[in-house]
This record gives structure tokens, C-alpha cells and sequence, in this order.
């Protein structure tokens, strides 16, 4: 059973009786959710910040985890979060004031480590706003002093959720990455990576691990993935990088993150995401997913209905 309190941190069964405490920011999104998961399943003591308590899962997956209910930006809600974690894992949006405010609130609180998912080319001069970003509040996370250990994935597979959608209505899907190449990798196997290196930080203080799947794939590979498993022709259609922002804006993104988008697509189709590595087998002890093992998993998602 999950137990909650709004505007604080709750008491996990149990949690009193030692152990190193882990603090999960962003809890329900993809890489969150199953992170708590994880260590809630090796009955570690873990608790999961939240915005929506709502959105916490019912079916049991959390069993044992506290909730803490917070905001990014509410100082209080931090603090309250963070008082008495060892360890805490950095998922968000990556809104620099946000992680800089959880960086800082976690110093007040003697935090141990810090775990930061994060983005490989994350660079003061890049190109790409996101990843200026990421540049910044990982310069303020080595200035502060905290150990932390950064995660790096690529892309997630479970980005193709975004294009169901239109293979399910059309058995096609766009993008503007030409014929680049990417270590595409299953959230899972990112939240699998994170998980382990939460569990046991020691070792890990300065380093950043490159998460990828095993293979260097394009979206001619996912097309073709998608028709095996869905018994039908899928196809890629391939748009310049101007006319996908048109097409993003005009499905309801922001200007300035349809305009960010259009950025990286246009990066990779020059070969900016053609890297993996095997650390994700080196920090889970298991292989990664692989793109054909997330299609079969998740085909009813992009499968036509009637």
C-alpha cells in the first residue's frame, strides 16, 4: 500500500527500520515510473516525488514506496521531499531554475549523491537550446559540490508512442532525420540503468554512463520493424527539417520547442546520434532491448483498429 500526505513527505511501512533512502524526482513519467519501481521491487526505501498524486500507479508496481507531494517550484516542497534521502534521482523536464532549485535544495538537506538524467551533447555553445540547458545545470551541479553521477540515453524508443497515432490512422510516419543512424533505447532498460546506480552510488561519484540500445538503427529499421510485427506495409516519409516544424506547430506545439525539434532532427540526420556503448549491460548485468523486442512488446499501440 501506498501512503500519501499532499504538500509533504509520507512515512514508507517499514522505512524507519534503516536502510539508505532514495528520492526519485518526476516520478510518474516514463523512466520515473518504472525506476520506483525497481527499487521499490528490491525493498529498498524509496520515495517518489509527484505533482498529481492521481497519476501515481494503482496496480500495485509501487508497493512499499512513499509519496512525496511536490512541486518544482516550491522550495518547501522540496525540502520536505529530500529531508532524510542519501541518494537522489534527477528526472525532469530539465528546466534549469527547476533542477537548479532541486541541486540546491538537496545540499541544505545533506544529500549524499545526486543521480542527473541528462543529454550527451549537453554543451555551453551547442546549437540546440535544451542542450545549453542541460550545460548549465550540470555546471552548477559540479560547482555545488554534491557527488552526482550523470546518465546520458539516447533516443528513447518509446518516442514512436508520439507517431502511433498516424500509423495506426495512415501506415505511414514522418520525420526529418533523413537517413541518420541513432543508438535508440527502451526507457526501461534507461529507468534499469538509473535504478542500479541509485541502489548503489559508491563507485559511480563523477562518472556519466552513455545509455543506448545495441544497435545503431534508423527509422527505415523502425518501418521495417513495425511491418513484421503489424503484418502490414509501414512506411517512413521523410520531410525536411523546416517543413516537420511547420507540421509540429500546427499539431499544437509551442513555436519554440517545434523550432528545438526541427534542431535535433536536422542533427541527426547528419549523424549526431550514431553512437552506443555497453553500459547499459555493464551497470544492469543484462543486455538492452532491442528494437524489435520494444516492437513485439508494444504492438497493439501502433496496430490499426477494427
Amino acid at each position: 500500500m501506498i501512503t500519501h500526505h499532499a504538500g509533504q513527505r509520507t512515512d514508507r511501512p517499514g522505512a524507519d527500520s534503516g536502510g539508505t533512502m532514495i528520492l526519485v524526482t518526476g516520478a510518474t513519467g516514463t523512466i520515473g515510473t518504472e525506476a520506483v519501481r525497481l527499487l521499490a521491487a528490491r525493498g529498498l526505501p524509496v520515495r517518489a516525488l509527484v505533482r498529481d498524486i492521481s497519476r501515481a500507479p494503482q496496480d500495485g508496481s509501487w508497493r512499499g514506496a512513499e509519496l512525496a507531494v511536490g512541486d518544482f517550484d516550491r522550495t518547501d516542497t522540496l525540502d520536505a521531499a529530500a529531508r532524510g534521502a542519501d541518494t537522489l534521482l534527477l528526472i525532469s523536464p530539465s528546466v534549469p531554475a527547476q533542477e537548479i532549485a532541486v541541486i540546491d535544495s538537496a545540499v541544505r538537506q545533506g544529500v549524499r549523491h545526486l543521480v542527473k538524467i541528462t543529454n550527451h551533447r549537453a554543451t555551453a555553445d551547442s546549437p540546440v537550446d535544451r542542450r545549453r540547458d542541460h550545460a548549465r545545470i550540470e555546471a552548477h551541479l559540479r560547482a555545488s559540490g554534491l557527488p552526482f553521477t550523470l546518465l546520458a540515453p539516447n533516443l528513447l524508443m518509446q518516442n514512436l508512442f508520439l507517431v502511433a497515432p498516424a500509423i495506426r490512422q495512415t501506415g505511414e510516419f514522418a520525420m526529418s532525420t533523413g537517413e541518420g543512424f541513432f543508438g535508440m533505447v527502451d526507457a526501461r532498460d534507461v529507468s534499469a540503468a538509473a535504478a542500479a546506480v541509485a541502489a548503489a552510488p559508491a563507485g559511480h561519484a563523477g562518472r556519466t554512463y552513455l545509455l543506448t540500445g545495441p544497435e545503431l538503427v534508423g527509422y527505415a529499421d523502425v518501418a521495417a520493424e513495425l511491418t513484421r510485427a503489424l503484418g502490414r506495409a509501414i512506411a517512413y516519409r521523410r520531410l525536411t527539417p523546416d517543413r516537420h516544424r511547420e507540421l509540429m506547430v500546427r499539431a499544437g506545439l509551442p513555436e519554440a520547442v517545434a523550432a528545438s525539434n526541427a534542431q535535433v532532427f536536422a542533427l541527426i540526420a547528419e549523424g549526431d546520434a550514431a553512437w552506443r556503448s555497453e553500459d547499459v549491460a555493464a551497470l544492469t548485468g543484462s543486455a538492452p532491448r532491442t528494437l524489435r523486442a520494444f516492437v513485439t512488446d508494444h504492438a497493439d499501440a501502433f496496430r490499426a483498429q477494427g
